[in-house]
């Protein structure tokens, strides 16, 4: 039973991460070529990333310890990820230990 729970949930998932794409996509495409920025916002909150990825901008999404944000827009797609750096240093921070975690 659960396991078919879970495999309608990661369809739903992906069918949602879907649509949130192809709305970026035709968010973009709908702007005259020269205006078009393949990053943004759908609906103004939902943030979308469509350039190729960098390793500065892998780099400041997945390790920004001195970021105030624990969540940050994904690298390449739609939605949020986890700023990984901002997570450990909280760890840290909570432990007690005082190493630098900078980049």
């Amino acid at each position: 039973m659960a396991h078919g729970r879970t495999s309608k949930s990661r369809w739903l998932g992906r069918a949602i991460f879907l649509g949130l794409l192809g709305a970026a996509v035709a968010t973009e495409l709908r702007k005259p070529q020269e205006e078009r920025a393949w990053h943004g916002k759908l609906a103004g909150i939902v943030p979308y990333e469509l350039r190729r990825p960098t390793l500065r901008r892998v780099r400041e999404t997945y390790w920004a310890p001195a970021d105030a944000h624990v969540v940050k827009p994904t690298v390449w797609g739609v939605g949020w990820t986890l700023n990984v750096g901002r997570v450990v240093q909280m760890i840290r921070r909570e432990r007690g230990e005082t190493a630098s975690i900078a980049a």
